[in-house]
C-alpha cells in the first residue's frame, strides 16, 4: 500500500480537535479526526477517535524516559468486542506508521 499525508490540522491541546487526511495509493483518501482528552507535554496525550458511528475508541501514548532513550507506550481503549475486531485490521498501517518512525528518529 502506497499512503501519504495530504494534510493535518491539529489543535493539541485539551477540548482542541484534530483532522488528518491520507492518501491511499493515489486515488483514495481516508480521514482520522477527534478530540484531545488530556494533553501532558513530554509525558501523555489522549484523543478520541470519532471516524466512526456510536462510541468512540480512545488513544492513549505516553512517553517515559529510561538511561537517554524514550520509551513510547500506544494503547488503544475500544468500545466494544464489534469494535476491537473491526480496528485490527489498521495493525499493518500502524507497523507501517512506526517503522517511519524509527527512520525519522534515527535522521535527527
Amino acid at each position: 500500500m502506497n499512503m501519504s499525508f495530504v494534510s493535518c490540522e491539529a489543535d493539541v491541546r485539551v477540548g482542541g480537535k484534530y483532522r488528518f487526511v491520507f492518501g491511499l495509493d493515489g486515488s483514495k483518501t481516508v480521514t482520522f479526526f477527534g478530540k484531545y482528552l488530556e494533553v501532558v507535554p513530554n509525558a501523555r496525550i489522549v484523543w478520541t477517535n470519532e471516524e466512526g458511528e456510536g462510541d468512540h475508541a480512545i488513544t492513549t501514548v505516553t512517553f517515559e524516559e529510561k538511561g537517554g532513550k524514550t520509551r513510547l507506550v500506544f494503547h488503544e481503549l475500544h468500545p466494544s468486542k464489534e469494535a476491537v475486531d473491526e480496528a485490527i485490521g489498521m495493525g499493518e498501517g500502524m507497523r507501517e506508521t512506526f517503522g517511519q518512525l524509527d527512520e525519522l528518529l534515527v535522521t535527527m
